[in-house]
């Protein structure tokens, strides 16, 4: 059963987003009437969820293996700490991106 429940949330989370903005407002420019601002919107989320989804992934990996190298050697605490940052400096990297994608 769990083996369905991922690819059943990713699914959900690619189509409920055109579906949201599948209707058009009155008034809206060529560009957008034309589909290419529900690209801009679904692109810019993909940006953000995959980049979060990744840092925390590698925030948790760091995280177990800090905690298992303090456990033998408690001054190892301090040195675990910037990898960590690092991994989630990935999420900032998605948000700016986004932004961009949105801006431009």
């Amino acid at each position: 059963m769990k083996r369905f429940i991922m690819p059943l949330v990713l699914v959900l989370l690619l189509f409920v987003p055109a579906l949201v903005f599948a209707q058009e407002a009155e008034g809206e420019t060529a560009a957008v009437s034309d589909g290419t601002a529900i690209w801009k919107y679904f692109a810019a989320a993909l940006a953000v969820g995959i980049s979060c989804i990744a840092g925390g992934v590698a925030v948790g990996q760091i995280g177990s293996a800090a905690m298992g190298a303090m456990s033998e050697n408690p001054e190892l605490s301090g040195k675990a700490l910037p990898y960590a940052g690092l991994a989630e400096g990935i999420c900032l990297w998605g948000f700016l991106v986004a932004l961009l994608i949105m801006i431009l």
